[in-house]
């Protein structure tokens, strides 16, 4: 547990308060705690869904912080509609559009020269 803990940036937050509810964390260490939960299985793929959503910028940065040093243990999959963070932390980034992959390459090429145009139109904020 401890080791997961650090791992999410967590563990120096909650180490004195580790039998109170999770509930009286903050958004942000309520997600990093649900990111500690998922390594402690020891996975070979992470997958999350909007991780830092509705999180402030302090909350999303430390969120984005922590699975920037998690990949290197860990495959990390993220669905996300912010656009920025994609670009920030994503390797490789995969646009889909009414349930299909459209466009899938490494994220510099997504956001700087997508080979279909309507990646290009999502990236650059013509739709979406």
């Amino acid at each position: 547990m401890e080791t997961s803990l650090k791992q999410a940036a967590l563990w120096d937050q909650v180490k004195d308060d580790l039998h109170s509810s999770a509930l009286a964390l903050s958004g942000g260490q309520q997600q990093r705690l649900c990111i500690a939960r998922a390594i402690a299985m020891q996975p070979d793929i992470l997958l999350l869904d909007e991780p830092a959503s509705a999180l402030d910028p302090i909350s999303t940065s430390t969120v984005e912080d922590t699975l920037m040093a998690l990949k290197e243990q860990y495959t990390i999959i993220i669905v996300t509609h912010n656009m920025q963070q994609a670009a920030r932390i994503s390797d490789y980034t995969a646009f889909f559009y009414s349930g299909q992959a459209i466009e899938y390459d490494e994220t510099r090429k997504i956001f700087t020269r997508p080979k279909i145009q309507a990646t290009e139109d999502y990236v650059s904020g013509h739709f979406g």
